[in-house]
């Protein structure tokens, strides 16, 4: 299936809404671009509940279920639960390409008929396919011509722009934002002949979620271990490099050392967000909760802090007021907070 045409997230999304009310769809692509997540964004999208099966690790009693023998002496298969639904949904037949070939044709009548023994799927549901390609070395298995036949067949492909939507609405690590802008290439990379890390959409979400764990500012050493962990080397190597430049450029202890300013560039409203959060973050855990035990070090510590803050409402009014009032665990103690009134009124009161 190396002619067929390949679509990015969004439009694959748009032909589901369109062409899967009417047929199968069956989509292709690489591992980890995000093939199941745009299916269950789909399910959503219409309203319907969304029943996964993953195809590799299928057996072919999953789907038909077993024997019930009626009073009458006949007998009838009786489909699993999650498949004999009473309410349309929608049928995720993952890694279909990966079932064995008895899978595959337990699977021939529920997607082309919606129909599995004398249980129909109710009407409005939908049945959608997804699969991995040869070249990934993942698990595939080859598919019968009369299964696929029964299915309009997509390719998908990553998108780096469209990607990039989606990780500064989930928050994503600015590192990783930065990065990807700057090498919208390395969003993805073929899997490596051995098995072994490789460069994928989902891979640098798993990366933000691991930095985002050590807090305002990961080590270069555990960003470099984690990069190698998830990357293609190449990658890792260079984003390794990046990560070096990025702290030696803009970091809050940079920032609190009057090395470097905020920074001010149109693209540069992920990191300012993040510098802000890991200020407050710092503060929290440098300067002590109660007035009492405050010393010179800390007095000199909160001057620094008021002077960036008031330094980040002109550059930036709703984010100073975030790093004031975070809604995480790192809260400001109460004396440094009373400082805060006294000294930017306006920007308490708004």
């Amino acid at each position: 299936m190396d002619s067929i045409e390949t679509i990015k997230p969004s439009e694959f999304v748009d032909l589901l809404l369109h062409v899967a009310p009417v047929r199968p769809v069956l989509v292709l692509g690489q591992p980890g671009i995000g093939k199941s997540a745009l299916v269950e964004q789909f399910a959503t999208d219409v309203g319907l509940p969304c029943v996964s099966l993953l195809g590799s690790q299928l057996a072919p009693e999953d789907l038909m279920g077993v024997p019930r023998i009626h009073e009458d002496g006949t007998s009838a298969f009786c489909p699993p639960r999650m498949i004999a639904r009473a309410d349309p949904y929608c049928l995720f037949c993952d890694e279909l390409n990966g079932a064995s070939q008895d899978v595959q044709r337990s699977m021939y009548s529920l997607i082309h008929e919606q129909r599995i023994g004398e249980y129909r799927m109710p009407a409005g549901s939908v049945v959608i396919a997804a699969g991995n390609r040869a070249q990934d070395a993942a698990i595939v298995r080859g598919m019968s011509s009369a299964l696929v036949n029964r299915m309009v067949v997509v390719g998908l492909r990553a998108d780096a722009g469209e990607w990039l939507a989606w990780a500064v609405a989930r928050g994503l690590h600015p590192w990783i934002l930065e990065y990807i802008r700057e090498r919208p290439d390395h969003l993805t990379a073929p899997p490596p002949k051995s098995p072994g890390p490789f460069s994928t959409p989902r891979s640098w979400h798993a990366l933000s979620d691991a930095l985002l764990s050590y807090g305002d500012e990961p080590p270069e050493r555990i960003a470099t271990i984690l990069a190698h962990g998830l990357l293609t080397p190449e990658h890792a190597s260079n984003f390794g490099g990046f990560v070096k430049r990025a702290r030696n450029r803009h970091s809050v202890a940079r920032l609190l050392k009057g090395e470097t300013h905020w920074p001010t560039g149109p693209a540069d409203g992920d990191l300012l967000h993040y510098l802000a959060q890991g200020l407050r973050v710092h503060l929290s855990r440098e300067l002590p909760p109660a007035a009492a035990s405050v010393g010179p070090a800390h007095r000199h510590l909160a001057h620094t802090a008021k002077g960036l803050i008031r330094d980040l409402a002109a550059l930036n009014f709703e984010v100073a007021q975030a790093a004031i009032a975070g809604s995480d665990s790192a809260s400001l103690p109460d004396w440094f907070l009373t400082e805060i009134v006294r000294d930017l009124p306006r920007l308490v009161k708004a």
